[in-house]
């Protein structure tokens, strides 16, 4: 007699991490000493993230140098894509840092015991010359070894070029980055991986030793932080639409679906064949249509642009750090760049969170609180993404008069193509 197993289906990291997030709760709440003790399991998580951060930051920024001049050749629309992608990244950056500083986000956060002596002299102001002669490295290894990123991205910024510039002799320097770049990315994925683990050691300690008032703050950002993500969908995209005469609120209505999508998987990439097919029917041309769209995948990161600039703000008012104007330019100009080329890697904005956090020299235990609610965000980030990625190209063909919008077409049976 033949017996069916059923196969049990490993739950998703998403529904890992919020176990592992109760019961860290559970362990700080119910055991305070246990609770502790734990906390070297959420250090060890930490650890692994900022044991990557140079050594994927640094090819990014090269890749990104060299991808940028390969698409001259396509001349004006690649020079309006780069305008209109940096213009509005560097935009919401700075209405999100502002908007950070102003509402005080996370100011009612307890510390508590956590040391904050990394932050001597953050706050007492910014020597313009000396900031900007820090960014170029008298010696790049010394840089490395301190993790400064901002004159390592310098360094990547000349060797970008620079490989460009030698054409064919740079092609082998190049492919080894690349394939550096994706063995970084898997080890981002492998570290987090043991993100359960970790948000269940650094939960159960925050509880143990700060109490459970703190996750009602958590629970504040995470709204805060929707609330953002509303106002860019409905306020700020439908006003940039308005320039160009596109009827935004019509394109968001016919890839509503695919929104939908990535919204309930946390993917961006998981949509990219779709939506690149989706906007060619909806009228864009298809050159532009597959030009632009995953160009804009790498360099058209609205929702992780936000996220990242209001958690850095929650973490800088948790520690009652002030930024003075120096300091929000310089905050601005490294998250502008930073944000660049990382959008589709799953975790890839809580990478980009510890750069900016360290950058500053923010405690990272404040990037650990973001991690446990990181997962929920990731669903709103990755659907804002994905719509200012399907308004761009629309945009671009509008200023080309290569945008023809087709009432008669039925956009919504594409649907099905996702799951060919």
């Amino acid at each position: 007699m033949s017996v069916n197993k059923r196969k049990i289906k490993k739950p998703s990291l998403m529904l890992q991490v919020v176990i592992g997030g109760l019961a860290g709760i559970l362990v700080g709440y119910f055991s305070k000493t246990t609770g502790l003790q734990l906390e070297i399991l959420g250090t060890i998580f930490m650890n692994l993230i900022q044991m990557i951060i140079v050594p994927l930051i640094f090819p990014v920024i090269i890749l990104a140098i060299v991808n940028i001049s390969d698409t001259k050749s396509f001349g004006k629309v690649a020079g309006k894509s780069f305008i209109y992608f940096f213009s509005v990244t560097t935009g919401l950056i700075i209405l999100s840092v502002l908007a950070g500083k102003w509402t005080g986000i996370g100011s009612n956060f307890q510390t508590g015991a956590v040391s904050i002596e990394s932050l001597d002299g953050i706050a007492s102001g910014i020597d313009f010359q000396s900031f900007f002669l820090s960014i170029v490295p008298s010696n790049l290894f010394q840089a490395f070894a301190d993790g400064n990123l901002l004159p390592i991205i310098f360094f990547g910024i000349f060797l970008g070029l620079a490989l460009v510039s030698i054409g064919e002799k740079g092609k082998p320097v190049i492919t080894f980055f690349e394939s550096w770049s994706q063995a970084m990315f898997k080890m981002v994925d492998y570290a987090i991986s043991f993100a359960p683990i970790g948000v269940f050691g650094f939960l159960a300690y925050d509880i143990a030793a700060y109490g459970i008032e703190n996750l009602f703050s958590l629970g504040q950002f995470v709204l805060f932080t929707y609330l953002a993500f509303m106002i860019v969908i409905l306020i700020i995209f439908p006003i940039i639409a308005w320039f160009f005469h596109v009827s935004y609120f019509t394109m968001l209505k016919e890839i509503s679906d695919l929104v939908v999508v990535v919204f309930t998987t946390g993917s961006s990439s998981v949509v990219l064949p779709s939506l690149i097919d989706r906007l060619k029917k909806f009228g864009v041309s298809p050159s532009v249509s597959s030009f632009v769209t995953p160009l804009g995948y790498s360099f058209n990161l609205d929702g992780a642009g936000v996220y990242i600039s209001l958690a850095t703000m929650f973490i800088v008012n948790m520690y009652d750090v002030t930024l003075g104007f120096g300091e929000i330019v310089a905050l601005v100009l490294f998250l502008t760049v930073i944000t660049k080329g990382i959008a589709t890697v799953p975790s890839g904005a809580v990478v980009v969170l510890l750069a900016a956090a360290t950058q500053l020299g923010l405690p990272a235990e404040g990037v650990a609180l973001m991690v446990s609610v990181d997962f929920f965000i990731n669903m709103g980030r990755s659907a804002v993404n994905v719509i200012g990625n399907a308004l761009a190209p629309v945009l671009i063909a509008q200023s080309e008069d290569a945008f023809v919008y087709n009432k008669t077409v039925d956009y919504k049976k594409t649907a099905t193509e996702m799951n060919e």
